[in-house]
């Protein structure tokens, strides 16, 4: 059994048979990658590795100083390839089964109040050609709760505008439909109506809503920096990024009584477990208007 191949093995199985994204691939086979070079150095073979091994080789990767959260997802791929290991070549035990993952504190995400995100819109320049797609832009990801990658990725052909529903592609090629709001349906006609129809639109690009001024799909970094620009704008102290809206779209949800199954289909969540954070944001945010307003506080 040698690294090469089980690897190669091991990365076609995440593509075919887990049908991962192409980054989530590539931070597994990372994660491979590191226990292969620990291994090198001390000329162990894969199969005679042992939980005691793998506790070593976690010791000797916090001398880089990896985050608890970072040394937990190393040893989550590290126990899907060992997985995938007994499955494929019959390896007889998973030397990772036993060892514990390190104890994490959940961060809460930062989210936007609707006075900040009216501001963030209120702030951009309708003057400029990329005004109107820039509010659109923030609606649809305030709106619709989605990720950068879905918002930069989003087609026409996707866009059920009339029964207010859009179709998207998230992780692991899995694609959901999002109910989509009268203030997202309406900038979004606009842009796509008044906008994007006199641009000159790049050959096999035509289906993508979102475009740049030389008729590209926009990037993650450009979404980024329209984001990150509105924020300095009006003076916004919050670190705020894309992101920010989706967990935004989610908390007013959950505030608003939303169910939570139906909070973790729009998002695009495969364990309701992730999305049970956001009901955590509600608690603080209930304890906040006590701690304000409560004459005993």
């Amino acid at each position: 059994m040698d690294w090469q191949t089980t690897k190669k093995d091991f990365k076609r199985y995440l593509e075919f048979e887990r049908n991962l994204s192409g980054n989530s691939v590539h931070a597994y086979l990372n994660d491979v990658r590191k226990l292969e070079v620990y291994c090198e150095d001390l000329n162990l073979e894969i199969e005679k590795l042992t939980a005691q091994h793998i506790q070593h080789f976690l010791l000797w990767i916090n001398e880089f100083a990896l985050s608890p959260f970072t040394q937990a997802r190393l040893l989550s791929g590290l126990k899907t390839f060992f997985n995938f290991l007994q499955i494929e070549y019959d390896l007889t035990a998973n030397p990772c089964e036993l060892i514990e993952t390190p104890r994490l504190t959940r961060k809460m995400p930062s989210v936007l109040n609707i006075e900040e995100i009216d501001s963030l819109i209120n702030a951009i320049d309708l003057s400029k050609p990329e005004g109107m797609r820039n509010k659109a832009i923030i609606e649809v990801l305030y709106g619709c709760g989605l990720r950068v990658s879905e918002l930069i990725n989003l087609k026409i052909s996707n866009l059920f505008l009339d029964v207010e529903f859009i179709k998207v592609e998230g992780k692991g090629n899995k694609e959901r439909l999002i109910p989509v709001g009268q203030q997202a349906i309406k900038y979004l006609k606009i842009y796509m109506d008044d906008i994007r129809v006199h641009q000159s639109i790049k050959s096999g690009k035509e289906d993508f809503v979102f475009l740049n001024r030389r008729g590209s799909p926009l990037s993650r970094v450009m979404v980024f920096i329209i984001v990150k620009d509105l924020a300095q704008k009006i003076g916004l102290q919050k670190e705020i990024s894309p992101h920010t809206f989706r967990h935004s779209f989610a908390s007013h949800l959950v505030e608003g009584g939303a169910d939570l199954r139906a909070v973790q289909d729009m998002l695009g969540h495969e364990s309701i477990t992730t999305t049970e954070i956001y009901t955590h944001i509600d608690k603080d945010y209930l304890q906040s208007v006590i701690t304000q307003f409560h004459p005993r506080s």
